[in-house]
């Protein structure tokens, strides 16, 4: 039996403010319960519901230093769906509205303090992990105090690390001086091959330099990292590390999005009955969001925050022109003003054609996904993306631009061999997708039998975590053994 630690600063049903909670709290659940001992460790945040406070017991606490004083470090565990959780607790640092403040050299003492506490709990718990999963720049200097602690005694030696990264974007940079206060650290990791970047400290680089295995959450998102485009002004450090680099993409939980069992949806469908069933869900959503009742129009849905990188410029510059075409537009999500905005003028200008929705609700998000006959995922950037996966699921068809993981999983629909699970553009060009979407609607007014048999396709296709799983358990493997 191998033992596994996923280390993160979210899980659902925890905590989730985006997708990296999906994944923490999904994955665990799908691996050999004979071969490996899943647990998870997590800040326990003040801002959680009090039903998940309410379910934890006390373990033990104690004191460790950090930033030049004594900390308390509180241990709280539950057993959730088989897997067992660990809580870190510290009023002092957890106690905000939300698991991410605005200030960002507080996340960062926040996280350095939850880095030490995770290696320091372990001799507390009697859970001794052969590997530590870390995930996102919260965890990244649990490798480099790995590394720190191996000077200290034996416990810690022959423990491997992997770092995964959801989003380069995002990496925990700080003035050196004052993350080396925080941390402890000696001056030796703070040097330009460690976890020194342009003269600041950066949190995940010294947990890409010092972890066994980096990986992140889609092929082609590990081959795009290693150029300056994509690379975040990490590039140069991707490509050293290239050897140990690899790309898994993530999963989708197959239970909560069912369009067979969906309670959430009008009425439930599959592959085998969805051409009569699915339209059903369509008028329905037509009714309740006041678009005119035309079970012919072709929908299409967008559900994402409202920002550049989720390619919404492409959106702005095109949307008058693509509201001229014979198509119904729905989209729900919050963001930036611009595009908030954007969406409600349209809104208001072709009231029948275009739905916003500038909120979140995950009940309206299912219907969407089953209701709308494509989907629009134009990303700048995109590591792995969840949406495109969710409207495969429900023969919902992606119009996609070619980046990261949605090149990954939405095959481009071929009219000569007859294959695709959708639709896809390469350049970041906003007349190229309205001429990609455009194509679609070709197919879908104009070639029904091809369009339902790419719906097949798209439904019988598998993102299920049960095939994330085997993929990192071959990973594992390659460190720790079978």
């Amino acid at each position: 039996m191998k033992n596994i630690l996923f280390a993160s600063s979210e899980c659902v049903p925890f905590i989730k403010t985006g997708g990296l909670a999906d994944v923490v709290g999904s994955l665990p659940k799908y691996f050999d319960k004979d071969k490996y001992d899943v647990r998870v460790v997590l800040p326990k945040y003040n801002c959680m519901f009090q039903k998940w406070k309410d379910m934890m017991e006390y373990v033990d606490h104690f004191y460790m230093e950090l930033a030049g004083e004594d900390r308390y470090v509180g241990i709280m565990t539950c057993e959730y769906e088989g897997i067992r959780f660990y809580f870190i607790d510290n009023e002092y640092y957890f106690n905000g509205f939300a698991p991410y403040d605005g200030d960002p050299k507080w996340n960062i003492e926040k996280f350095a303090f939850f880095s030490k506490a995770v290696l320091s709990i372990l001799p507390v718990i009697g859970f001794r992990p052969d590997l530590i999963h870390c995930h996102d720049w919260q965890t990244g200097l649990i490798p480099v105090y790995l590394d720190n602690f191996r000077y200290l005694g034996e416990y810690y030696r022959g423990i491997k690390s992997i770092m995964t990264i959801h989003n380069l974007k995002f990496q925990g940079v700080w003035d050196r001086e004052t993350v080396q206060a925080i941390t402890g650290l000696p001056d030796y990791y703070f040097v330009p091959d460690k976890m020194e970047a342009y003269k600041d400290a950066n949190l995940l680089k010294g947990g890409i330099v010092y972890a066994d295995k980096v990986t992140t959450v889609s092929q082609t998102y590990a081959e795009e990292i290693k150029t300056p485009f994509y690379g975040e002004a990490l590039d140069g450090l991707m490509n050293a590390r290239s050897n140990d680099l690899c790309g898994i993409v993530n999963g989708l939980d197959y239970d909560d999005y069912n369009p067979e069992k969906d309670s959430r949806i009008v009425k439930n469908f599959n592959v085998g009955d969805f051409r009569k069933l699915k339209p059903m869900n369509k008028a329905a959503l037509q009714e309740e969001l006041g678009l005119d009742r035309d079970p012919k129009a072709m929908m299409i849905g967008m559900v994402s925050r409202l920002t550049d990188q989720k390619g919404f410029d492409l959106v702005d510059y095109m949307m008058d022109e693509l509201c001229q075409d014979a198509v119904q537009i729905v989209v729900l999500g919050t963001g930036e003003a611009k595009y908030e905005n954007m969406f409600r003028h349209f809104a208001w200008k072709y009231s029948g054609k275009v739905s916003a929705n500038i909120f979140y609700s995950e009940d309206l998000s299912h219907k969407i996904y089953a209701s709308c006959d494509a989907f629009l995922m134009p990303s700048l950037f995109e590591p792995c993306g969840l949406s495109q996966l969710m409207s495969l699921r429900y023969g919902t068809l992606p119009i996609v631009r070619e980046t990261g993981g949605l090149k990954d999983t939405v095959q481009p629909y071929n009219e000569y061999e007859k294959t695709g699970t959708g639709f896809s553009f390469a350049n970041y060009n906003a007349h190229e997708m309205l001429n990609t979407v455009r194509y679609a609607e070709h197919i879908y007014y104009d070639r029904k039998r091809d369009w339902n048999k790419m719906v097949e396709r798209a439904m019988e296709e598998d993102f299920s975590w049960g095939n994330s799983a085997i993929q990192y358990q071959n990973l594992y493997a390659s460190l720790i053994g079978e």
